[in-house]
């Protein structure tokens, strides 16, 4: 079984750029304390990346 990412919004979207906006959006986070969790590839780790300032990470099986 692969590994997932638990994904947890921490902080606003409201001042961060667009690009930070539309990153988040795209991994399905709308307001503070969102979470998803989403499978471990390359795509979805560049995205936490993006905006690693605004989102806690964990990994789980």
């Amino acid at each position: 079984m692969a590994a997932r990412l638990k994904i947890t919004q921490i902080k606003s979207k409201v001042s961060e750029k667009q690009n930070q906006r539309n990153t988040l959006r795209s991994l399905g986070l709308k307001r503070i304390g969102d979470v998803v969790v989403r499978e471990d590839n390359s795509q979805n780790r560049g995205y936490v990346n993006a905006v690693s300032h605004l989102v806690k990470v964990e990994e789980i099986d």
